[in-house]
This record gives C-alpha cells, structure tokens and sequence, in this order.
C-alpha cells in the first residue's frame, strides 16, 4: 500500500469542535449572527452540515458554545491575575487589567459577547452573555470579601455590578482605540472609581 492509499485519520472530536468553534467565531464576528449561515461554517471547516448540528444542535447551540468557551477564558485570567494582591486597590486594578487585556487579545470573542446582535439570536445565547456577567461580578463580589469580610452582601453586590458594567462599557470603546493599551484603559477605570469604591470599603471596614 502506498502513502498516498492510507486511510485519512480522523480528527478528534475535541478537535474537532474547537475548530468549528474557531470558524464560526470569526464568521460570527465578521458578518453578524444573524446573517451568518451553517452551510458557510460547514464549508470552511470541510465538514457537512449536518455534522454541525450532530456537535452543537443549532446555530444558536454553536454560538452559545463559542460564547461560553470565551467567559470561562476571561473567568480564568481575571482570577489569575489577582493571585498575590495585597491590597483591594492593587486586586481591583490587576482584575480590570486582565479584563481589558483579554478583550483586546480575543477581540473576535469579545465582539460576540457584546453583540447586540448576538443577543438577539435567542434567549439561550442571551442567557449565556449575561451569565458571562454575572460571572465576573461573582469575582468581584468574592475579591472584595476578602478584603472587608464584614461588609453587607449587599454593598458588594452593588459595587461588583458598577465594576462589570464599567468595564464593559469602556472595554466597547477601547478595542476600538488603537493607541490605548489594556494598562491604559485600567488606569481610566480605576481613576473614575476607585474613589467612590474606597469610600464604601472604609466605610464598611474603618481603619482602627
């Protein structure tokens, strides 16, 4: 039997979900979801269009799984970055710094995240953008308790959803801005909150 007569592998199925996943992230980004069809994902992955449906069940299926594959992602680096921080100004500025750094690295991601196209592709999607965001202010919410582990629940609740909705926002402009870099963009952030953050941080935990 010659080279050219083997039988092709086949490709793993983790494989081979990740570069569907990959494909149709960058088509999603490029034309929108809604605009965007299977049978252009399939082509370009060399692969049938039923095998897309056999994988992830519908196109919203593929979409919410290249949504979730990006905030575990994000979930991680902003975790990891705050490892080490000793103090809730330096925690909090790693953390967005992360946040921003992630968002300009994986801008075809980010762009599927905060889409509002994206959001409108059905409420399975929608619910999987905003458990991206619920996600990162649970972060905040435990970042926070470990530095002022008496304050009320509340207080941390509202202030981790101030910090998510603010660094969402900015992030929305910053992809957009070539000459600010992720380090940049924290600093803008931290200047318009951190003192209001501190404000409620000493004042549920005053100096002795």
């Amino acid at each position: 039997m010659t080279t050219t007569d083997q039988p092709r592998k086949r490709m793993p199925r983790a494989e081979r979900e990740r570069q569907m996943m990959a494909v149709a992230e960058e088509i999603f980004s490029e034309r929108g979801y809604l605009a965007t069809s299977v049978d252009e994902i399939a082509e370009r992955c060399g692969v049938s269009k039923p095998m897309i449906y056999e994988y992830f069940g519908s196109k919203e299926g593929l979409l919410v799984a290249c949504i979730r594959a990006a905030r575990e992602e994000l979930a991680q680096a902003t975790t990891a970055a705050v490892v080490g921080a000793t103090t809730p100004e330096e925690a909090l500025r790693r953390g967005v710094g992360a946040f921003f750094a992630f968002a300009d690295s994986h801008r075809r991601a980010w762009s599927l995240m905060l889409s509002g196209d994206t959001a409108a592709a059905g409420p399975v999607a929608a619910a999987e953008i905003e458990a991206g965001r619920q996600e990162q202010a649970a972060i905040d919410v435990a970042l926070f308790r470990a530095f002022v582990p008496d304050a009320p629940q509340t207080m941390l609740e509202a202030a981790a959803q101030v910090v998510v909705g603010a660094c969402e926002r900015l992030s929305l402009w910053y992809v957009a801005q070539d000459e600010v870099g992720a380090e940049e963009a924290a600093d803008y952030l931290m200047t318009s909150l951190w003192h209001g953050l501190r404000g409620l941080i000493e004042r549920a935990h005053p100096a002795e």
